[in-house]
């Protein structure tokens, strides 16, 4: 049998491993990732002008990496290692309440089959606050469950519920979606309540409406910047598969726990079981977002990234109850485990998300000379400058007017299209950063677009790793080589 403390150190230090191993992955950083760089990179007046505009739904979160990088200095490290962190804190407290509710070989396996998960993995080293908000919401998981075994005297209760309304809190405020976690624990609150736990759906309900209180306010706010997640695809049966797998799993592992329930807890209450509490915590939030998106497109795994809390705790008291059934079954789970090893190699490669803002600043440093004009098509592309501005001294932005600084934007204010024609037109030699496909833009795009097939010719061209850049000169013919791949 494991030892207590490795029951929780156990899943922790592994975490603490494979979210070091490769966290700078290769030196790449993303779109998503480069959007908390500008944002932690600001002063906070300029944060705060940054959110009346956009993303107050991330403000805890950027204000949190800002500290981090007057502190520690901006780098890839400090962009991810907060996520590895709070990656093992969830680790170990998934472990933790395994152990509480099927016994120490759950535990044990619950918090290392959440560390395995590719979900778990991936943003367990990304600059964003989904693993932070995972954490939150498993300790908030863990305390939960201790009180409704434990049913600790009134003064130790209080601290808890403190605790619990704070965790979840915690996580509301990175990211309100993680309020959905609250349906989950109201379940297993009111199946702990039919079990006779006492005056926890009532303790419980007030600590939810302190959470979903001290959340309104960004709630409320955040609606004004509903454009932003204009986006997310409406659901279609090519994406619905992948959570309705997650779904079918928790609920085959809680069949096979109800026929077979496995060691008991350390404690004799009957309040919850581990089903109880980690089909919920799966199912819940993530059968609440797919019915909301049938309304309006939201539905993006990382926004319940947390469920795989639940799906941990089912996962881990279910492969306890085959390995005491059957002790060949280790060698199988650790086959299996070796297997994901390919998958996590790929997430530790720049290819694993959508682009790479460093490198085509790279590419145009290579190329580039000075007095040349530079173009972002869209407009949003202008990310790989603003995390790279050394790379681009001394070129001039030909469309833009307003910085994303001095607007309160990610992507800054273009000119009027006739203003971006004239200015182009004044240009000798543009180099263009862009998606690696053109893809239909603002009139601006079309102006841009326009002005170079009618005006310039194309001497160099390039994608780097989810983007594409390009080299154009004034006139018929390229002042030195013809169009070459750089």
């Amino acid at each position: 049998m494991p030892k207590n403390a490795l029951g929780a150190a156990g899943p922790a230090v592994l975490a603490l491993v494979l979210g070091l191993w490769g966290i700078t992955r290769e030196d790449s950083m993303w779109r998503d990732e480069a959007a908390t760089w500008m944002a932690a990179g600001r002063s906070p007046a300029g944060l705060r002008h940054l959110l009346d505009h956009a993303d107050v739904v991330h403000g805890c979160y950027y204000l949190l990496m800002h500290g981090l990088f007057e502190v520690f200095g901006p780098g890839l490290v400090t962009l991810r290692l907060p996520s590895v962190l709070a990656t093992a804190c969830a680790a170990a407290a998934t472990a933790a309440t395994g152990r509480r509710l099927a016994g120490p070989w759950a535990g044990l396996l619950a918090g290392t089959a959440f560390v395995l998960m590719p979900s778990t993995q991936r943003y367990a080293q990304e600059g964003r606050s989904y693993a932070l908000v995972v954490a939150a919401v498993a300790v908030a998981t863990w305390l939960l469950v201790t009180l409704a075994q434990d049913r600790p005297a009134a003064r130790a209760a209080t601290w808890r519920w403190v605790g619990y309304a704070g965790a979840m809190l915690v996580a509301a405020l990175l990211n309100w979606f993680s309020l959905l976690a609250l349906l989950a624990h109201a379940v297993t609150v009111l199946r702990a309540g039919r079990l006779g736990a006492g005056r926890l759906p009532r303790h419980w309900a007030t600590a939810a409406a302190v959470v979903v209180t001290g959340a309104l306010p960004l709630v409320l706010v955040s609606r004004a910047q509903a454009r932003q997640v204009a986006w997310i695809p409406p659901l279609t049966w090519a994406t619905a598969p992948a959570p309705l797998c997650l779904l079918g799993t928790g609920l085959l592992c809680g069949l096979l726990l109800r026929r077979r329930p496995g060691a008991p807890a350390r404690t004799a209450a009957p309040a919850v079981s581990v089903v109880w509490a980690g089909l919920p915590l799966l199912a819940v939030p993530v059968l609440a977002l797919l019915a909301a998106s049938l309304i309006k497109p939201l539905y993006i795994d990382r926004y319940v990234l947390y469920a795989n809390v639940g799906l941990g705790l089912l996962l881990g008291a279910a492969l306890a109850v085959v390995v005491r059934s059957w002790r060949p079954f280790t060698a199988l789970f650790l086959a299996a485990s070796a297997a994901l090893l390919p998958l996590h190699l790929g997430l530790r490669t720049p290819q694993s998300r959508v682009d790479d803002v460093l490198a085509p600043a790279d590419a145009v440093a290579r190329v580039s000379r000075a007095g040349d004009g530079v173009l972002f098509i869209p407009s949003l592309r202008r990310d790989t400058a603003e995390v790279s501005p050394q790379l681009f001294a001394g070129l001039d932005d030909v469309a833009l007017v307003r910085s994303p600084a001095d607007s309160g934007t990610l992507r800054g204010v273009e000119a009027a299209p006739a203003r971006i024609r004239e200015a182009m037109l004044a240009e000798r030699r543009i180099l263009v950063v862009g998606d690696p496909e053109d893809h239909p833009g603002g009139p601006g795009d079309a102006t841009k677009r326009r002005v170079l097939a009618a005006f310039f010719v194309r001497c160099a061209d390039a994608e780097t790793r989810g983007r594409r850049v390009q080299v154009y000169e004034r006139g018929t013919s390229c002042s030195s080589t013809p169009a070459r791949r750089l």
